[in-house]
């Protein structure tokens, strides 16, 4: 797998030309998206989110849109598109120490050979986007006081006594945004399936191999029912449908986007052309934020199926760490003997 410079360039070159066609037919109001059985539009089918686009906006840009002719620069420019190809140029050069290995820096897990967060800015109506976040217009995320933002893991990182003491990503159960809601990016595995019904929406992530279910005119459950992505109900208007997400689970409440049980968000899925699907997000959450906030982004069609997610830290990390820590026990028992 060796690609040029210039292929990568081109590549570029060309997808801007695409998304540019694309946003003609989309702002020509004419597209008529694909209907189920039931005459509502259809959102089957394999998905992917990966992109340059990040949450919140750096401070590099002052505006939500880049302006056309600066795309392309932007992009060739990025440090991941910049990374991926001097990893790129390695391929097959075991031996030059000048190149190989050079983007592993010292604590990273991965090169870029084996990451695949998105190689291109998202666009929604044809224009390329800096931040998910539309609303507060600066594209940062409104948080309280800094204490109260989101913290990483469940507070149980220094306890080994059991599986159930160690954090969700460690086990493979939760360890990214990617099911959501919202749904959010990551590393790599930023694939989608989606399977309808005229009452059910299926969403199933790769990452971790989530299936949000979403009942599609139902009722919300009992509080004390808590499943770890909300519980998610929609209703349509017009040809948008639209999901509220209530009662989440505490440990939502340290993910990427912490929401508490207070919380609310509200998700629009619109079919804007035969390659994107508009997806839309409102966080309202008094608790954690200073007002409501709004991202939006657009996922994009992939070839080919999504493959099973195999999580190898929960079939063989967590019984070392355990093991671990039962032959310090021993070591620490037998030494209080002597």
């Amino acid at each position: 797998m060796t690609r040029s410079n210039n292929t990568w360039i081109v590549l570029v070159g060309a997808g801007v030309a695409c998304l540019a066609a694309s946003a003609s037919a989309e702002q020509g109001g004419t597209y008529k998206p694909p209907r189920m059985p039931d005459g509502k539009p259809s959102f089957e089918g394999a998905w992917t989110n990966a992109t340059l686009t990040p949450l919140q906006r750096p401070d590099r840009f002052k505006n939500l849109v880049i302006p056309a002719d600066q795309v392309e620069a932007l992009t060739n420019a990025h440090p991941q598109v910049v990374r991926q190809r001097t990893d790129d140029a390695t391929d097959g050069q075991e031996g030059n120490t000048q190149l190989d290995g050079q983007d592993l820096g010292r604590g990273r897990g991965y090169n870029a050979f084996w990451i695949d967060p998105g190689m291109a800015y998202n666009t929604v109506r044809g224009e390329a986007r800096t931040s998910f976040i539309v609303d507060p217009p600066d594209g940062q995320i409104p948080f309280k006081e800094r204490a109260e933002r989101p913290q990483r893991g469940d507070g149980r990182l220094t306890s080994f006594d059991g599986p159930e003491s160690r954090p969700l990503g460690e086990r493979c159960v939760i360890n990214s945004g990617s099911a959501g809601p919202p749904m959010m990016t990551y590393l790599y595995n930023n694939n989608y399936e989606i399977a309808q019904t005229p009452d059910h929406l299926l969403i199933r992530v790769e990452m971790n191999n989530y299936a949000r279910i979403v009942r599609i005119g139902g009722k919300h459950l009992p509080a004390a029912v808590k499943q770890f992505h909300g519980d998610s109900i929609g209703r349509w208007e017009g040809d948008t449908l639209v999901v509220e997400t209530t009662n989440m689970h505490p440990y939502h409440a340290n993910g990427m986007v912490g929401i508490t049980a207070q919380g609310k968000v509200i998700e629009r899925f619109t079919r804007t052309s035969d390659k994107q699907l508009l997806y839309q997000f409102t966080i309202d959450d008094p608790t954690r934020y200073k007002q409501p906030w709004t991202g939006e982004y657009s996922f994009n069609t992939t070839d080919g199926r999504v493959y099973e997610y195999a999580c190898h830290e929960g079939n063989y990390a967590l019984p070392g760490v355990l093991s671990g820590a039962r032959e310090q026990e021993k070591q620490a028992a037998n030494g209080s003997k002597q």
